[in-house]
Order: C-alpha cells, then structure tokens, then sequence
C-alpha cells in the first residue's frame, strides 16, 4: 500500500515539475544556440579587409568600439596608425 502511494505521488510530482524541466531546458539551449551565432558571425579586419569568423578574429577596442583583426600584423599595424593619428 505504502508503495503505491509513493508511486503515485511520485508520479504526480514528474507530471507536475517535468514541463517545468523541459521548459528550462530549451531556454538554455536557445540562448546556446544564440550566443554561437553571434560569436561566429564574420567581422572584417579594417587593415587588410579580410573576413574573419569572430571567435577567431583579435579583438581590440578603438574608439569605445570593438574591432576586429584577422593577425598580429594586421593588429599591430592598426596600433601603429592610432598612435600616429
């Protein structure tokens, strides 16, 4: 008897809390699926005008805005013309 009754609500807390679960569950994976996007969203480097994906491109800030090389070179050159500007 004692069985069936933690069956039971066993059974009532799975219905109860599983959309709950499921719920919490897909808003993790939406904003997985989000933030990859976003991180591998092409930038182009503003020395040579090469694409690069975002999360492989160097990122340096200029000018309160985020910019994007696709090397050392190119990141360096940049630097170069900042401090001579």
């Amino acid at each position: 008897m004692r069985g069936l009754l933690l069956l039971a609500l066993l059974m009532v807390l799975v219905v109860v809390l599983w959309p709950l679960v499921k719920g919490a569950l897909e808003r993790l994976g939406r904003a997985r699926l989000e933030e990859s996007s976003a991180r591998d969203e092409l930038v182009k480097d503003p020395v040579c005008g090469t694409y690069i994906v975002r999360s492989r491109a160097i990122r340096d800030e200029s000018g309160g805005r985020s910019v994007y090389f696709c090397g050392p070179r190119c990141a360096a050159q940049f630097s170069e013309r900042e401090r001579k500007a």
